[in-house]
């Protein structure tokens, strides 16, 4: 590459930073969205079942037993009780207000059974329209009473001066986020799907710009060629896109307490890849799109369902249909995020990243070359 294309990739880069300065909606969108994006997620959006509201029936009320039952719902952090009923009618009327999501009816033999050695019914009654919420919070209560048995047995024994039954006692090791905290997780796959986004959809409306303004015919009568006009529209927006993922590290580790534990140079490496890919798929659906409007909902469609749904963000990939599982091998955001997990939580190197490098590193050059042969037929 001489001097003189360097000279014209600059001044069309200088060009579109003008442009982006002058445009408050673009700037608006590059800097400040990602940032509220950020806070969204990461206050809003959280995987832990925690406090779960409940109603309680208790119809053994003047028992002691009872009451000690009851202190394992109300100390555990699991679980909220919202207060006491004596009817089923209260019951069904607050779980159709949505102010609980379950209900336990003690019956009125509990402590008279479990005193004689009897096997005694506790009924649930549990909200199932949030299928996943109430198969978590079943199990939280499966626990509770697991526990509770198992303390009734010991206790048992040990009246009648025999042993403890041994049992297997677990002792779990939590490796790279032993507080189990979701936000953890959330906010790397987060920080990846605004980049994608904001990547895309920042650049995909520059080249339709200049078709709705009609300065595009301008630009091809200059002696700018196709690629330098790409490359001098695509390192602007590298620019805008790499602030945003720098604010969205710096966001992570020190508003949300996310540990970054890899190598910064190969997380700079590995985003740029991405960054590149990005962008150029941006440039792609810009060189197919007549207007901004076009452009813009273009971006969305291609970048927003695929990584919100199809990444691993959020929905394990492993769960997930086995047709389902093949179509994400497609989707660059779910290599990104596991890099993204990968360095922050887990500090792996390049010898465990290797494939997600070499994909990034295709998509990067495919979306690239595709771009650029594009745009020559759009101004042939």
């Amino acid at each position: 590459m001489t001097g003189q294309h360097l000279k014209r990739i600059k001044a069309v880069a200088w060009k579109e930073f003008i442009q982006v300065k002058r445009d408050p909606r673009s700037l608006g969108l590059a800097l400040a969205i990602p940032i509220f994006m950020l806070l969204i997620f990461g206050y809003g959006l959280s995987l832990d079942i925690d406090h779960v509201p409940m109603i309680v029936w208790n119809q053994d009320a003047s028992s002691k037993v009872t009451r000690e039952f009851l202190l394992n719902f109300s100390n555990s952090k699991y679980f909220k009780i919202t207060g006491y009923t004596d009817n089923y009618k209260d019951i069904t009327a607050k779980i159709d207000r949505g102010q609980i999501m379950m209900a336990l009816v003690i019956p009125k033999d509990f402590s008279k059974d479990i005193e004689s050695g009897k096997t005694t019914p506790l009924q649930l009654i549990v909200d199932g329209s949030d299928a996943n919420t109430a198969t978590i919070a079943l199990g939280y209560v499966r626990s509770v009473v697991a526990d509770y048995n198992i303390s009734l047995l010991t206790n048992v024994f040990r009246q009648h001066g025999l042993n403890p039954v041994k049992s297997i006692n677990a002792h779990p090791r939590i490796w790279f986020n032993m507080g189990l905290v979701s936000t953890w997780f959330i906010i790397p796959g987060v920080i990846a799907m605004i980049i994608m986004i904001i990547a895309a959809l920042l650049i995909s409306i520059t080249i339709s710009r200049e078709w709705e303004r009609g300065t595009m015919e301008q630009l091809i009568s200059t002696p700018v060629k196709g690629p330098e006009l790409i490359i001098g529209k695509f390192i602007p927006y590298f620019v805008i896109a790499f602030f945003d993922l720098a604010v969205g590290v710096v966001m992570a580790k020190f508003l949300f307490g996310v540990p970054f534990k890899g190598s910064y140079l190969l997380f700079i490496m590995l985003s740029s890849l991405f960054l590149t890919g990005a962008l150029s798929l941006g440039i792609l659906i810009s060189v197919n799109s007549k207007t901004q409007l076009m452009a813009t909902q273009m971006a969305s469609l291609s970048t927003l369902i695929p990584t919100m749904l199809l990444s691993g963000f959020i929905y394990p990939i492993f769960n997930m249909p086995k047709f389902i599982q093949a179509v994400t091998y497609l989707i660059p955001a779910r290599y990104y995020i596991l890099v993204l997990r990968d360095i922050f939580l887990k500090g792996n190197g390049i010898n465990t990243l290797w494939d997600e490098a070499v994909f990034l590193t295709l998509f990067a050059f495919f979306m690239f070359t595709f771009a650029l042969k594009k745009f020559k037929k759009k101004v042939a």
